[in-house]
């Protein structure tokens, strides 16, 4: 006969499947992370060549892409390793649609690399080509942020989501610097769109900070205050993005650049393995307490009756019980019945405090999946950069004394009477 303690041992054991899940897809996103960041190394050097018509970069771009071929193979292996079966339901539908779109990628990245080797590409077409590789791999990312039920373990993915969004950011801006100081000459344009990854970067490391765990927030900190590289990299933010449009610039500065960058992003990179790793032990750790508390349910019931005190047990129907609770009734074995009761409102108490600390710690991740689409819509329909889409959509929450999300739901409502590309209005 089916008893309250009954489900609540199948409810521990589905917190543990979902452990378990939450341990793989860490591992996944652990790999991810050096793969992306082999990438974002692959294509500043990329720039180099290009911008320089193949004067610069050529040997370190070949070390770059054997380090990045060596990355890829591991991600493939982790993917091999994936229980498909436990992927099942509408996130993991998600995610293994991102997964197919990035193997996609990874397959014609070949042919890039090739053109690129052979200039038959322009620096502009080849930072787009990997910008939307790395935009699949950080998607795999997002989705497991998203799909994570754990609170401390979501507002621990928010984090390093947003700051490998910050590094991405960082190493677009990388390229573009190297591109523009390897070519000799800038635009009114790239200084516009070099200004907007600056911005971009401090908003994604903005909620980074106030999502992080304390050593990486310090470790972060640190690296901001003590890096002496980042006075190089402000002096030549300043001439890069502040010399009149078309004026030469000193090419010998695309690798000073290129090389102060990636030390900063070799920073980053650090701390985002140090966040992978904290992501690795949090689920490790609460695996073990669960598998604990599983293995020994008449010690859950015998603290939770000690913890609730003698008569001191919440009473089922009082009005100040605002607790899901299963009744208590017969089904109980006469010596388990008081410990029962005490577990249950305890759980359900915790399962409460995780629910709402949840929905608390997603809404960062929710408002911007709402801002990219809506910017995406604009970039659509308008024919609009993306640094001009986001610059659009703050000007009219500014304008109109709204929040940005406000703005940003207000547009995709109205999406579908936006005419099609291409046709007139």
């Amino acid at each position: 006969m089916s008893t309250a303690l009954h489900y609540l041992i199948a409810a521990r054991q589905c917190e543990i499947d979902e452990l378990h899940r939450l341990q793989r897809t860490s591992t996944l996103v652990r790999q991810l992370g050096e793969l992306i960041h082999a990438l974002q190394k692959e294509r500043g050097l990329s720039n180099i060549l290009l911008a320089s018509h193949g004067q610069r970069a050529r040997q370190a771009l070949h070390t770059q892409v054997q380090a990045s071929t060596h990355s890829a193979r591991a991600l493939r292996g982790v993917l091999d390793s994936l229980d498909l079966q436990a992927l099942r339901g509408s996130h993991g539908a998600r995610l293994c649609n991102h997964i197919a779109y990035v193997l996609q990628g990874l397959d014609a990245l070949p042919a890039l690399r090739a053109r690129i080797a052979a200039l038959d590409l322009s620096p502009d077409a080849a930072t787009q080509a990997y910008i939307r590789l790395i935009a699949g791999l950080l998607a795999v990312v997002f989705e497991a942020a998203d799909s994570a039920t754990h609170p401390d373990i979501s507002r621990l993915l928010i984090a390093m989501l947003h700051f490998m969004q910050g590094k991405e950011l960082a190493g677009q801006e990388r390229a573009t610097g190297a591109m523009v100081f390897s070519s000799g000459t800038s635009t009114a344009a790239r200084q516009q769109h070099w200004l907007h990854l600056i911005d971009s970067q401090e908003r994604c490391l903005q909620v980074f900070a106030e999502c992080a765990p304390a050593t990486p927030l310090a470790l972060w900190q640190a690296a901001c205050m003590h890096s002496p590289h980042l006075t190089t990299i402000e002096r030549l933010r300043r001439i890069g993005c502040t010399s009149p449009a078309d004026a030469p610039l000193d090419m010998e500065l695309g690798e000073i650049w290129f090389d102060a960058c990636t030390l900063r992003m070799d920073t980053m990179y650090e701390i985002e393995t140090t966040l992978a790793d904290e992501l690795l032990q949090r689920c490790h750790t609460q695996l073990q307490a669960a598998q604990a508390a599983l293995a020994h349910p008449q010690s859950m019931l015998h603290s939770a009756s000690d913890a609730a005190g003698a008569g001191a047990l919440p009473d089922f129907f009082s009005t100040s019980n605002t607790s899901l609770v299963l009744r208590p009734g017969t089904d109980y074995a006469p010596q388990l019945g008081q410990s029962v009761m005490a577990l249950v409102q305890e759980q359900s108490l915790r399962l409460q405090a995780m629910h709402h600390e949840l929905e608390t710690v997603r809404t960062a991740l929710t408002e911007r999946k709402t801002v990219e689409r809506a910017k995406g819509l604009l970039m659509t329909h308008r024919g609009m950069s993306e640094a001009e889409a986001h610059k659009l959509l703050r000007q009219t929450a500014m304008n109109q004394n709204r929040r940005l999300i406000d703005v940003a739901e207000a547009m995709l409502a109205m999406a579908d009477l936006l005419p099609l590309p291409g046709h007139a209005g």
